[in-house]
């Protein structure tokens, strides 16, 4: 079975699922989740421009990750899910190669996670994409109501933040790519939290302030009385708070946001590029063949169109080698050494600098670049600027290519119409 056609089946296999044991209890582990998780997979997944066989595991395990709640199956659930997979893809005979890679995938998402692979970082990460998510917030909710409804207790919102802020503290991504573009949002995700606790905080301190005047009780009147104390400190905090409001923000959130967009609009212009090539390429190769396979028969017939003839396929003929210039892949070195790292000469984020290298040197790099922001934001600016070069190189020579085709229909198009007109063929 082809990978499109295997991920398809198991998309079809575990919707089916979910439908048919609709469980109300699962509020947040439900098929929108699973859904969720997929679409982070595929987002991953076109990063790292993963191999045939590798986008199938990681697709198919991300599909499967949850099948253990829908079974009725908690703890223990990724044990199940793994199982039911593998029992699906044999039916599927699918290869045993891919069928244990799903189902390491998919253990792999056990907490405290500690994948191995870079199939597994990526499960793991879209399983666990919404800490860095704006719809974190609403997705924690939708967390705590199932675990309300599976323990059948009413969970206090400080017990449950409290939790959250923990979670969110010990999780770190195991992906490049979520480390660089779902840190931002993360840490505000986690700063809405803290405040959040500290308001509930300070309002249960007023509260029982409150309470304690209204008892009146002279021995707790005294200025050493730690309630007070507390109340003191509070009001204090709020207005350093006021004051910290007033200001600058620092920059480093906004200097994220503008990598993370620029990245993403290079990326979008070279698809555009690319496709605008691939048009070209198609369209042309269709010409040629009718014009080799109808055309030149006839020439004999109609010698007036030969010239024409020429002009036509010399422009496509052009038009395509422009447009398979601007899409032809440069292909570097793919290694860096250690005096380059620490001279912060090397771009770790492209891949021609690395691809010819050992996992565990690589691994190295990266982690020296994550503890320094400088040379972290130094890679992040190299790469935008030879994407920036490489755009330019692409659309120059697209618009060679379409200047190409544009004068030489136009040029051929005339001289077919001289042809006919002032060198027509005597009968």
């Amino acid at each position: 079975m082809k990978t499109g056609a295997l991920i398809e089946a198991a998309e079809a296999y575990v919707t089916q699922q979910f439908e048919q044991n609709a469980d109300p209890v699962l509020v947040y582990h439900n098929l929108g989740h699973t859904r969720q998780v997929v679409k982070a997979a595929s987002q991953i997944s076109a990063f790292y421009r993963l191999r045939d066989d590798d986008l199938t595991i990681v697709m198919v395990a991300a599909w499967f990750h949850d099948m253990g709640y829908v079974l009725g199956v908690r703890k223990g659930h990724e044990e199940k899910g793994a199982e039911v997979a593998r029992v699906f893809l044999q039916q599927q005979q699918a290869p045993d190669h891919l069928v244990d890679g799903v189902s390491a995938c998919i253990l792999a998402t056990r907490l405290p996670q500690n994948p191995d692979t870079l199939l597994e970082q990526i499960v793991c990460d879209a399983d666990l994409f919404h800490p860095g998510s704006k719809d974190y917030r609403d997705l924690d909710k939708k967390l705590r109501t199932e675990a309300e409804l599976v323990t059948g207790e009413k969970i206090p919102s400080e017990k449950w933040t409290l939790g959250s802020i923990a979670f969110l503290e010990s999780h770190r991504y195991h992906t490049t790519y979520c480390q660089t573009l779902q840190k931002a949002q993360k840490e505000e995700n986690l700063e809405k939290l803290r405040s959040k606790l500290e308001k509930k905080q300070r309002e249960a301190l007023l509260a029982a302030d409150k309470a304690t005047k209204e008892m009146e009780a002279p021995a707790g009147s005294g200025p050493n009385d730690p309630t007070q104390t507390m109340i003191h400190t509070i009001k204090l905090k709020e207005e350093k708070d006021k004051d910290k409001e007033k200001k600058v923000k620092k920059p480093e959130r906004g200097i994220e946001t503008m990598f993370r967009t620029t990245s993403t609009n290079h990326i979008h212009l070279s698809q555009m590029a690319d496709t605008k090539a691939n048009i070209m390429i198609s369209v042309n190769s269709i010409i040629i063949s009718i014009m080799v396979s109808v055309m030149f028969r006839r020439l004999e017939d109609y010698p007036n169109y030969i010239l024409p003839s020429i002009i036509f396929l010399m422009t496509s003929v052009t038009t395509i080698i422009f447009a398979v210039l601007a899409t032809r892949p440069n292909v570097s070195s793919g290694r860096f050494s250690d005096a380059d790292i620490r001279d912060k000469k090397a771009n770790l984020l492209f891949f021609g600098n690395f691809h010819q290298m050992e996992y565990l040197d690589y691994e190295r790099g990266m982690e020296t670049i994550m503890r320094n922001s400088e040379y972290l934001y130094g890679n992040m600016i190299q790469d935008i600027y030879h994407l920036g070069v490489v755009l330019g190189r692409k659309y120059k020579l697209l618009r060679i290519s379409y200047n190409i085709f544009m004068f030489g229909l136009i040029a051929s198009v005339l001289s077919f119409v001289i042809a006919a007109v002032f060198f027509p063929v005597a009968r």
